[in-house]
């Protein structure tokens, strides 16, 4: 990932300040800006092009929310654990094009899941917990509007 930016409310540029032009259509994973939110809807041939929020935070590597997931049972429980985070992402993303997994990489003693949201971080998270138990921890940073989850069994 890049290096950390740190932007205040105001001056996040994944949150914008107007809306974009209906409709807008993005060139990248083709999800449409109409009616004042996105979706994955077909937008018309004369579609104004940008990229969606998502694709623009995968772009430029810039998560919204990170999920460790770490301790014994992982080791054991792997594929089970993945299936969990990416059945949460799935059932998300069909409603919400921005909620996405941007990468899942090993990282010392677990997995770290970046995502392109902090909705669908919590609730990886949260997921994980109402499935498989364990301990889950949810930290917020405004500094950084980010958000940190960490699931443990």
């Amino acid at each position: 990932m890049k290096s950390q930016h740190f932007f205040n409310d105001r001056e996040d540029p994944y949150r914008a300040s107007k809306k974009p032009p209906e409709p807008t259509c993005c060139p990248e994973c083709h999800a449409t800006f109409q009616e004042g939110r996105w979706s994955w809807k077909a937008g018309p041939p004369e579609c104004h092009e940008q990229l969606c929020p998502a694709c623009q935070r995968i772009q430029d590597e810039f998560p919204a929310g990170y999920v460790v997931i770490k301790g014994e049972y992982l080791k054991a429980h792997r594929d089970e654990i993945l299936a969990v985070v990416n059945g949460k992402e799935k059932r998300e993303k069909a409603e919400h094009p921005l909620q996405r997994i941007m990468e899942i990489k090993d990282v010392a003693d677990g997995l770290q899941v970046a995502t392109t949201d902090s909705h669908i971080a919590r609730g990886i998270g949260e997921a994980l917990r109402n499935a498989l138990q364990g301990d889950l921890k949810i930290r917020y940073s405004k500094d950084e509007n980010l958000v940190r989850v960490a699931w443990k069994r």
